[in-house]
């Protein structure tokens, strides 16, 4: 069985935080620090070859006080229970098999889905958010329609159980641009938990449709697929997030004000703090694009430092709206342009790229 040690990692860790030790640095940490510099490919870590036995007193150090308030950690309640001030997304440890422990019998049942399909990197600071009071609700709800664990069907709600965190397989240290989207498509086989993405094979939605008619305005070279899945998006750092995460069959709204809401707002909240750490190798939340179409998803966006990100709004793709500011709006290249200035040309997206493998 493995030791508590070997079961806390790090996750998107591809450089350890810079420490400033008081004294002689222990040859456990040197050994440590020298064997993820030179490994790139390993992205786990367990909190022994992180900081070793060393009995030195050991602090992170700050990149700047502006960097603190905006991607800052404390080991409050880790594992090592040292007390060191981290000041990484990076840095933040996290243990699977704590986490499971932590719960009670009613909530290992009920967030069984989201230990087995939320992204690690976001699991690690959603912890005490499914534990709330509001989530528990929510997922009691989702229960009684149906939504179980990764394997149970759900017929009458939409995605599919093991989809509605598909979102979350962007890591969220690599987040670069969000796209706010409303409710899932609530017809059969449409909604895969991407916003605004249809699983391939399924017939290209209006707003889609819309939004593939602007990339081609904003690059011309752009071709347009026969397939509607953003998959290739979602893993060039396009965070494809719904409002709502589900919604019942044929019922559109039908699971607004349930909870989802305040979930996707602490995304939000994830996505300001820490997104973009992992662009500039700094391990603290730089700034990101979003693009929120329509008066619904403004609102979600409107209380965010607009120094700090670039928030483009306009009307939404819908055929009903497209007309009235999304088509023409820009933002696609506006975005690589603000990416491009930020973190360099390496950081931009392909919005053109839409392979599917």
């Amino acid at each position: 069985m493995a030791s508590e040690s070997e079961k806390i990692v790090y996750f998107e860790d591809l450089q350890p935080p810079k420490m400033k030790i008081e004294g002689t640095v222990s040859s456990v940490v040197k050994t440590a620090v020298a064997a993820t510099t030179t490994t790139t490919t390993k992205r786990q870590r367990s909190l022994v070859d992180m900081f070793g036995p060393s009995t030195k007193k050991q602090k992170l150090e700050t990149p700047s006080s502006s960097q603190e308030s905006s991607g800052s950690a404390t080991s409050k309640g880790s594992p090592s229970g040292s007390g060191v001030k981290r000041n990484t997304f990076n840095s933040i440890p996290f243990s699977l098999s704590a986490f499971r422990e932590s719960l009670t019998e009613d909530q290992k049942r009920l967030l069984a889905l989201e230990c087995d399909t939320i992204g690690k990197s976001w699991l690690k600071v959603l912890t005490e958010e499914l534990k709330k009071p509001y989530f528990i609700q929510l997922k009691e709800f989702l229960w009684q329609e149906g939504v179980r664990d990764a394997s149970h069907l759900t017929p009458k709600v939409f995605p599919p159980a093991k989809d509605i965190y598909a979102w979350s397989n962007s890591p969220l240290g690599k987040v670069k641009v969000v796209i706010i989207g409303q409710d899932p498509y609530h017809g059969k086989g449409q909604a895969h938990g991407l916003c605004f993405s249809v699983a391939k094979g399924v017939q290209i939605p209006p707003s889609l449709k819309n939004i593939y008619k602007e990339i081609q305005a904003e690059y011309p070279e752009f071709k347009q697929p026969n397939h509607g899945n953003l998959m290739a998006w979602a893993t060039n750092g396009v965070l494809l997030l719904n409002t709502c995460l589900t919604v019942k069959a044929h019922e559109a709204n039908s699971h607004s004000m349930k909870g989802w809401e305040n979930f996707t707002d602490k995304i939000i909240q994830l996505v300001d703090q820490y997104g973009g750490a992992n662009l500039n190798n700094r391990g603290v939340g730089q700034g990101v694009v979003f693009m929120a179409w329509g008066a619904p998803a403004a609102k979600r966006v409107a209380k965010l430092d607009k120094k700090k990100h670039l928030i483009l709004t306009s009307a939404h793709p819908s055929p009903l709206s497209a007309h009235r500011g999304f088509l023409g709006n820009g933002h696609f290249r506006k975005a690589n342009e603000w990416l491009e200035g930020k973190y360099g040309v390496e950081a931009t997206v392909d919005w053109c790229n839409l392979d599917v493998q």
